[in-house]
């Protein structure tokens, strides 16, 4: 390959599952690979910011030390904000590593793809505030908030474009590596059903509830079905197990989709199935699937592409 090849990252959505993006970036630099030009959907769009604004290690380092209870405080719950979960609090807590700055200012070329929420439409984010831009990428429906940019509101671009090898192509990427960590998601529900639920459980009841209560005081007496239920018989699944479940089934599919109609050259794709969306917590896990990924493909050959 040579020296004015240009190489492209798209990396995909994928909530928790996207701090094994970390990993897979780490690898590829072990193997002399360091893409040109970054896109990101989703969690792709957050760690894709950081990786271009040069704060990708300070960022993993926060990410490995979160704990169940740190996850839960970043919550803003509130049934008035469009989403389960506003995501101010989280967001102000991540502008360390994805600065208010510009995404024309970046020494790497950088978009995030999100999805108006009335047409429909792809929406590609290549200037404008970074962090407004990762805000939006990452406004998972029925979870987070969605996000008004430019008089547009915006939602998960996961909707539209879950590995975004495209948009690289569109920025002049030569050849693109696709991350795809949505393989294997769908069907896993029963396999780690109660796994989700111990966000909530890790905490003492009364504080749970009290947390809770701030954003939802007037809904306090539904926040039960937010926990499965305890009869006999086959399980009936809680309200967030509904809501990620479906999330990663529709994100199961549609990626499917996408990376047949635009194959990148190169495909990694960690085994992150067993990882719940808002398992925050496992991020050190997710990492080391990450780069596990990247190590399997090149002993295979995979990466012969880069010499």
């Amino acid at each position: 390959m040579g020296e004015s090849t240009r190489i492209g990252l798209a990396l995909g959505s994928g909530a928790a599952r996207g701090w094994g993006h970390i990993g897979v970036i780490r690898a590829l630099a072990r193997h002399g690979i360091r893409p040109h030009i970054v896109c990101g959907c989703s969690m792709g769009a957050l760690i894709g910011a950081a990786y271009a604004a040069r704060n990708l290690d300070g960022l993993a380092q926060w990410a490995a030390k979160l704990s169940n209870r740190q996850v839960l405080r970043l919550m803003d719950f509130s049934l008035s904000s469009g989403g389960l979960i506003q995501g101010e609090r989280l967001m102000d807590e991540l502008a360390s590593f994805v600065a208010d700055e510009s995404i024309e200012s970046l020494a790497i070329p950088f978009a995030a793809v999100a999805t108006d929420l009335d047409s429909g439409a792809e929406i590609c984010m290549r200037e404008g505030s970074l962090s407004q831009a990762v805000r939006a990428s990452t406004a998972l429906p029925g979870l987070f908030a969605p996000v008004c940019r430019d008089g547009v509101w915006l939602v998960d671009g996961g909707l539209v474009n879950p590995v975004p090898v495209s948009v690289c192509r569109e920025l002049g990427a030569d050849v693109v590596i696709g991350v795809n960590l949505n393989t294997g998601i769908a069907g896993t529900r029963a396999r780690f059903a109660g796994r989700e639920t111990r966000l909530s459980l890790s905490l003492p009841e009364n504080e749970f509830f009290q947390r809770i209560s701030e954003g939802l005081a007037p809904f306090r007496e539904r926040m039960q079905e937010w926990l499965p239920d305890e009869d006999d018989g086959p399980r009936r699944p809680g309200l967030f197990e509904v809501v990620a479940g479906s999330i990663d089934i529709m994100q199961d599919r549609i990626t499917q989709q996408r990376l047949r109609e635009d194959k990148p050259d190169v495909l990694i794709e960690p085994h992150l199935g067993h990882m719940g969306i808002m398992e925050f917590d496992r991020a050190g896990e997710a990492m080391e699937e990450g780069e596990a990924a990247v190590e399997a493909l090149a002993k295979a050959g995979g990466l012969k592409l880069f010499g």
